[in-house]
């Protein structure tokens, strides 16, 4: 049986590392689970705050204010976005991924999140929605 070895340039073998990385789910700082402050709060700044904070459009109308861990975890006029621990019933997931009502899909009159920031979110919230 013959074995064969192959010598990758090392920018090919980053881009499979890359690559992979994002197959095995690895969030965006490394390690196992997604952080609030460095993976999903510079999401919702990016995506929702226009609307989402103190004053905005959607704050005025719904109580959400998605500019801090506080204002993420209190929820809306309604109840609670975020299940810890559940992020198929956490509304905020349900909202992002289109699963919602198209009227209220999120965000609104925006481009949609990318699947990776979708899927960091719902790391985020399956591993306990932490303050970290």
């Amino acid at each position: 049986m013959a074995i064969f070895s192959i010598r990758l340039p090392a920018f090919i073998t980053g881009i499979i590392a890359f690559g992979a990385a994002l197959v095995i789910g690895t969030p965006a700082g490394g390690g196992e689970h997604a952080s609030f402050s460095r993976d999903v709060l510079p999401i919702l700044q990016q995506h929702c705050g226009e609307c989402h904070q103190p004053g905005g459009a959607g704050q005025q109308k719904s109580g959400l204010d998605l500019s801090t861990y506080e204002g993420v975890m209190k929820g809306t006029n309604f109840g609670a976005i975020v299940v810890p621990g559940n992020s198929f019933t956490s509304n905020l997931s349900v909202l992002i991924e289109g699963r919602a009502r198209p009227e209220i899909n999120m965000p609104h009159n925006r481009a949609p999140l990318s699947k990776w920031q979708r899927h960091l979110i719902r790391r985020w919230i399956d591993k306990g929605a932490k303050n970290n």
